[in-house]
């Protein structure tokens, strides 16, 4: 059953949200033209919200109902005294339907509508050049490809002007269901969308192109309680799922958070266990081992005196380690040498709960599929393509079927990196992580979520009513939480994986209730 809240939640295909519109209307009996201008009022807030000392509004409207939000959105900066420039991209003298009444109802209050291919070069160049607001209504969710002339004209213009883009809906270009964009998409400042979230806002090239994305249910869940159009994925945040992380007892030891060991660092390549053996620990690991090649170990002493350092010449040595270990994370660092090779074959033999990242997915690509329960892997486009044999390009074109198909081939839990990340267990639908933090755009992000999810996997053992699926969704959304903490003290390009590191203390404390008293009150 849908609701407010379960949809605000929810992530739809594009096709999802236009069978939650007909529902409304033909099952419910819910008045298109009414939906419509709910819509076109619930735009026009957000423009009025983000930009109030705007004076120029200029909406381009194209066919369709995306079109006749923005004659609507026209409408209404007209009422609330902007000056409005309403160019029709398509003749609205064939528009039909709602569409065409929202047209007929803009022209009749006083917005003046000029077509585009009646505009000279310097009119269509004095558009672009003002200081006010463009209302991208262009395309709408079902529009998917390049865009055609003269939309492409437009959508250049509006990527070289100055002025920012509030988008309807979803901005011009840009696929709704998959987040890919086959061609050049509308750069928004903040794109306004309704009833049901797209999930291509929110993954792949989504977060690049939508901006800020503010969603409005406008007000229909209870409508939608019989609606039986599933939604294809969650939408996970730090602040909402927080909660599920277990308590912390008064009377807990180290034994009650789990052993993490750490499988990392090749001759060479010690930082990679550093980090992810440091995350591990911010991130509640009861005790953490690092086992590593022993060239690294009186560095990572120094560095980490709290984590246990075992230099490792070859796999066999791993065996005591990971029969005293409830989770293991293999692969930072690791390489692909015979080192490394040994040390995945180790842990591929174990029955504990295990994070593949880095090298141990590049190992793991060149042989048989290794399915298992209790495996979570977390690759990147160019890993995730390797284990699926397949092109990046392949896996940025959809990344919600990229990541069920990970899961499908090695079973447990996987992880797609990038922005939105996204995660798929063998239950339930996959979790989109919201949030795009460019500064995670450098070496070693990866080796901090790896310690992080090895912390979270161990708990899962410790308490087993946190499942494998939801302590990776944990793990990857405070991951970005700190990140984005981190980044108000660092910026983005400043940021380094050990700021994150650093900042988990504080995302992990805003999950916890006080021992004693409040944190206030010390």
């Amino acid at each position: 059953m849908l609701t407010d809240n379960i949809l605000s939640e929810s992530l739809f295909t594009a096709g999802g949200v236009q069978a939650l519109d007909r529902y409304l209307i033909d099952e419910v009996g819910v008045d298109g033209y009414v939906l419509m201008q709910k819509a076109a009022r619930a735009a026009f807030r957000q423009l009025a919200r983000h930009w109030p000392e705007a004076k120029q509004v200029l909406v381009l409207c194209a066919s369709g109902n995306n079109g006749g939000d923005g004659y609507l959105v026209a409408l209404n900066a007209l009422r609330h005294g902007h000056r409005v420039d309403c160019v029709a991209v398509k003749d609205p003298g064939k528009l039909s339907g709602d569409a065409r009444k929202a047209w007929q109802d803009a022209v009749d209050a006083g917005v003046q509508v000029r077509q585009w291919e009646d505009l000279s070069d310097s009119q269509k160049d004095d558009l672009f050049s003002g200081e006010g607001v463009i209302v991208d209504a262009m395309l709408g969710t079902g529009v998917r490809g390049k865009p055609r002339p003269p939309v492409d004209e437009l959508v250049r213009r509006i990527n070289r002007s100055a002025m920012p883009v509030l988008a309807v809906d979803v901005p011009s270009g840009l696929d709704a269901a998959t987040g890919a964009a086959e061609g050049e998409a509308v750069q928004a400042r903040v794109t306004a969308t309704f009833i049901g979230q797209k999930i291509g806002l929110l993954t792949g090239q989504g977060p690049q192109y939508a901006g800020r994305v503010e969603f409005d249910t406008l007000g229909v869940g209870d409508d939608l309680a019989g609606c039986e159009e599933p939604p294809v994925a969650g939408l996970a945040t730090w602040s909402r799922i927080k909660a599920s992380l277990p308590a912390v007892s008064r009377v807990a030891h180290k034994g009650a958070f789990g052993h993490v060991l750490i499988i990392a660092g090749s001759q060479g390549f010690g930082g990679a266990g550093l980090l992810a053996a440091e995350a591990a620990g911010r991130s509640g690991a009861g005790l953490v081992s690092l086992a590593t090649h022993p060239d690294h170990v009186a560095p990572a002493l120094a560095r980490c005196p709290s984590v246990m350092v075992r230099g490792v010449t070859h796999g066999n040595q791993l065996s005591e380690l990971l029969e005293r270990a409830d989770a293991v994370v293999c692969g930072p660092g690791i390489g692909q040498s015979a080192w490394g090779q040994q040390m995945l074959q180790q842990v591929l033999s174990t029955n504990i709960p295990r994070v593949l990242d880095a090298d141990a997915l590049n190992l793991l690509a060149q042989q048989k599929p290794v399915v298992a329960e209790k495996q979570v892997i977390t690759p990147h486009p160019g890993e995730a393509a390797r284990l699926l044999d397949c092109s990046v390009a392949d896996i940025e074109a959809d990344r919600l079927e990229a990541v069920t198909r990970l899961q499908r081939r090695y079973g447990g839990v996987a992880l797609l990196k990038g922005a939105g990340t996204l995660i798929a267990g063998e239950e339930g639908l996959p979790v989109l992580v919201a949030g795009a933090n460019p500064g995670m755009a450098t070496g070693g992000m990866g080796d901090v979520l790896s310690g992080i999810c090895g912390a979270l996997a161990a708990l899962t053992v410790k308490s087993p009513e946190l499942s494998l699926r939801d302590a990776t969704t944990l793990a990857a959304a405070v991951h970005i939480e700190s990140a984005n903490r981190a980044s108000l003290v660092r910026g983005y390009r400043s940021l380094l994986p050990v700021d994150v590191i650093d900042a988990l203390s504080w995302a992990f404390r805003s999950a916890e209730q006080p021992v004693y008293g409040s944190w206030a009150d010390e």
